[in-house]
């Protein structure tokens, strides 16, 4: 009796040549997507449809034995295509459905690998027992003001880190089917708060590793590492560019046309800088070694001038600026 050809590279979305990380990454996120615990109503039945197609498809790409049998199949099978056990191979065992056990496949697994896929010696309706299992290393973000990357110091987040699952103990199986508990995963997530230590000057990109912060260790294995990427939150008064720092300071006319010394924010407290008589609009001024740490010091702040009017101007001050418009007018300056 033919069965409908079951696709597994294009239920993960998978090509054929995926390799075990990108196939386990994608089952993961599909695993999450289509959980029948986050869907209701009408979408639960079909979500859970769908969730079985997902955790048969990874069961057998994850395997290299079983992955290696169905590749054999070839790859001019569709979705959902009549399939009977081709003549050129015949040194590979087809089941029928009575030798087959109980497992919640489709009849296409069961017709290629035994009800369950377990029929082998050595397996009793779980995965293969193994030894202790280090846990996933894990990457997530941080986000750090421009201060406190700068100066350092701890930080307190909360953090979703990965737990083995209680129900499957890791294995992403529980009675013989995939576990409804961590959607097949092996591992349930769960909210924790850590202190971190940021080191100063740390920039934007940077990785912070946290030993023993990442996934959860199978049969006494030891905890992965949590890698944290830094990313720098927009900065109202200050950008980074490299290793220097960049600003802005509103100057009056008068203080462009005749000098003065203004205060300017810099990262460690305002300072005092002085402002050369006849500066121009967008002219850049520099603050030595103001700027980022580096590892030969720090780098520059530099601060570019903006002229601009007090307001609202009084009746002298509007009789002043008209008198010198005279007077650049009456030298033979444009009025511009």
């Amino acid at each position: 009796m033919s069965v409908p050809f079951q696709d597994y590279y294009e239920i993960l979305g998978v090509a054929r040549g995926a390799d075990a990380k990108e196939i386990k990454a994608r089952y993961r996120k599909l695993a999450r997507q289509y959980h029948p615990d986050l869907q209701t109503g009408d979408k639960k039945k079909e979500a859970e449809e769908k969730f079985k197609r997902i955790n048969e498809a990874y069961e057998v790409l994850s395997d290299p034995e079983k992955r290696a049998k169905y590749d054999r199949l070839g790859a001019n099978w569709r979705m959902g295509q009549d399939f009977e056990p081709p003549p050129d191979m015949g040194d590979v065992h087809f089941y029928t459905h009575a030798e087959g056990f109980p497992g919640g496949f489709s009849d296409f697994f069961e017709t290629l690998f035994g009800g369950g896929g377990f029929a082998r010696e050595g397996f009793t309706g779980r995965r293969r027992t193994r030894g202790p299992m280090p846990g996933e290393d894990r990457e997530t973000e941080i986000a750090l003001t421009l201060e406190e990357a700068y100066r350092g110091g701890e930080k307190t987040v909360q953090l979703a880190a990965g737990a083995v699952c209680s129900v499957c103990g890791g294995t992403g199986r529980a009675r013989e089917r995939f576990c409804a508990a961590c959607g097949g995963t092996g591992v349930n997530r769960k909210e924790t708060t850590l202190t971190i230590k940021i080191p100063p000057g740390v920039r934007e990109g940077s990785r912070i590793r946290l030993r023993g912060q990442g996934g959860e260790g199978v049969a006494g294995g030891r905890r992965g590492d949590l890698y944290l990427t830094v990313r720098l939150a927009p900065h109202p008064t200050f950008a980074l560019s490299g290793s220097d720092l960049e600003t802005e300071v509103v100057l009056r006319p008068e203080q462009a046309a005749l000098g003065d010394r203004v205060p300017v924010p810099t990262l460690d407290g305002e300072v005092f800088m002085k402002v050369p008589a006849g500066v121009h609009a967008g002219t850049r001024l520099r603050l030595k070694g103001k700027g980022w740490p580096d590892g030969a010091g720090r780098g520059d702040e530099y601060v570019k001038v903006i002229i601009d009017l007090p307001g609202p101007l009084s009746e002298n001050e509007i009789n002043l600026y008209r008198q010198l418009a005279a007077l650049r007018t009456g030298s033979g300056g444009a009025n511009r």
